[in-house]
C-alpha cells in the first residue's frame, strides 16, 4: 500500500460572489428603467417628426408684364408697404389716359341729351301756348259763325219781303260763308299744333331715353377709368406684411405672368410647432396638454407648450397625389397627423432667431 504524500493535493476552487452581485444589479437597475421607461411612455407621447412654423405671405403678380425693377434681395427684411417689384407700366397709363378720354365723351353724350331734352321741353311749352291761342280764336270764330248765321237768317226773311235788296242779302251770306271757312281753318290749324305737339313728346321721351343710356355709359365709363387706375397700381408690387422675404428668383426683363406666385414673405409676427404624430399615438391626445419642446438649433434648451388643435385630415390626404387604397395592391402604412403646438411664454430674442422647417422633437403630457 503506498503511503507517500501526494505531491500537488488538489484544492477546491472557491466561487466568487462578484458576478451574482453585478448580475443583481444590472437585473434591478434595467428594471427600475425599464419600469420607469414603461411608466413614461403610459403618460408621454413623443415624436421628432416636428418642425418650426410660421404664417407665409405669397407674394403674387396680379397684373402681366416685364420687370422694370427689383428692390429687395434674398433675405431681406421689409415692412408693410415696402415696394418689392416694379412692372412696366407704359401700357396701363396709355390704358388710363384712353379710359379717361372715353369719359369725357361719355359726359359730353349726357350733356348733350340734356340739352336736347331741354329744348324739345321748350318746343312742348311753345306747341301748348299756340293750342291755346288756336282755341281762343275757335271760340272766337264760334262766336262769328253764330252771329253771322243769326243774320243771314233774318236777311233771308227780309229779303223775301224785299225790305232789303238782293245786295245786302248776298253781303250777309258772304260773311256767312267767310266765317264758316275761318272757323275751319283755326280748327286745322289747331290740329297740327296738336299733331306737332305729339311729336316734340315723342322727341322728348326719345331724348329723355337718351339721358338715361348716356348716364348708364358715364357709369361703366368711370368703372373703366378705376379698373385702370387699379391696373396701374398693380405695376408696383409691395409687400403684403412685416417679414423676411424668401429667395428671389425674379430678374430685370423677366416677363410675368397674371396670377403667378413670385416667391414667399416669411412673416415674423408669430412662431409655433407642427409635429406629426402617428395615427396610434392620438388615443388619448387633447387640446390644451401640457408639451415639452426641444429644438435642434438650442441644444439643452427645453421650451413649453400646449396642445392647440388638431389637422382634419392625415398629411398624406393634403399630398398632390394622395393614396388611393381602392386601386392596385393594398399596403397598410401607419398614417400621421398634423398637430399644431403653441410656444407658451416664448422668449422674445429665441423667437426672433427660429426659422419656419427647424427640426423640433416634442414629448405631451397626456395626463
Amino acid at each position: 500500500m503506498n503511503t507517500e504524500p501526494e505531491l500537488f493535493p488538489e484544492t477546491k476552487k472557491k466561487k466568487s460572489p462578484i458576478f451574482p452581485i453585478v448580475l443583481a444589479a444590472v437585473l434591478l437597475i434595467g428594471g427600475f428603467f425599464g419600469y420607469r421607461t414603461y411608466s413614461y411612455g403610459k403618460t408621454h407621447e413623443e415624436t421628432d417628426d416636428a418642425q418650426i412654423a410660421s404664417n407665409m405671405s405669397p407674394v403674387i403678380s396680379k397684373i402681366s408684364g416685364y420687370v422694370s425693377e427689383v428692390k429687395v434681395k434674398d433675405h431681406q427684411f421689409v415692412k408693410k408697404g415696402d415696394t418689392l417689384i416694379v412692372l412696366d407700366n407704359r401700357d396701363q397709363k396709355m390704358n388710363l389716359e384712353s379710359a379717361i378720354a372715353a369719359l369725357g365723351t361719355a359726359r359730353s353724350n349726357v350733356r348733350t341729351a340734356t340739352a336736347s331734352t331741354n329744348a324739345a321741353a321748350q318746343n312742348i311749352n311753345t306747341t301748348n301756348a299756340a293750342i291755346a291761342t288756336a282755341n281762343a280764336q275757335i271760340e272766337a270764330a264760334k262766336v262769328n259763325v253764330w252771329r253771322t248765321t243769326q243774320d243771314l237768317n233774318r236777311y233771308a226773311n227780309l229779303v223775301k219781303d224785299h225790305t232789303i235788296t238782293q245786295q245786302q242779302y248776298e253781303t250777309a251770306l258772304a260773311a256767312k260763308q267767310s266765317a264758316d271757312r275761318q272757323l275751319q281753318v283755326l280748327i286745322d290749324q289747331k290740329n297740327q299744333v296738336s299733331q306737332q305737339t305729339g311729336i316734340v313728346q315723342s322727341q322728348t321721351a326719345a331724348s329723355s331715353e337718351q339721358i338715361g343710356v348716356a348716364n348708364a355709359v358715364v357709369k361703366q365709363r368711370e368703372v373703366d377709368v378705376e379698373n385702370a387706375k387699379l391696373n396701374l397700381s398693380y405695376t408696383v408690387i409691395l409687400a403684403p406684411a412685416d417679414g423676411f422675404v424668401s429667395k428671389v428668383p425674379i430678374q430685370k426683363g423677366q416677363f410675368l405672368q397674371e396670377g403667378s406666385q413670385l416667391f414667399s414673405l416669411v412673416r415674423d409676427n408669430d412662431k409655433w410647432v407642427i409635429a406629426n404624430f402617428k395615427e396610434t399615438q392620438l388615443s388619448k391626445m387633447v387640446e390644451g396638454q401640457k408639451v415639452e419642446i426641444k429644438i435642434d438649433a438650442f441644444p439643452g434648451q427645453i421650451f413649453h407648450g400646449v396642445v392647440t388643435s388638431f389637422s382634419p385630415a392625415t398629411g398624406s390626404s393634403f399630398s398632390i397625389l394622395p393614396p388611393d387604397n381602392a386601386s392596385g395592391n393594398f399596403v397598410k402604412v401607419v398614417q400621421r397627423l398634423p398637430v399644431r403646438i403653441d410656444f407658451v411664454k416664448l422668449n422674445p430674442e429665441i423667437s426672433k432667431k427660429l426659422r419656419a422647417g427647424m427640426n423640433v422633437q416634442t414629448t405631451v403630457e397626456l395626463e
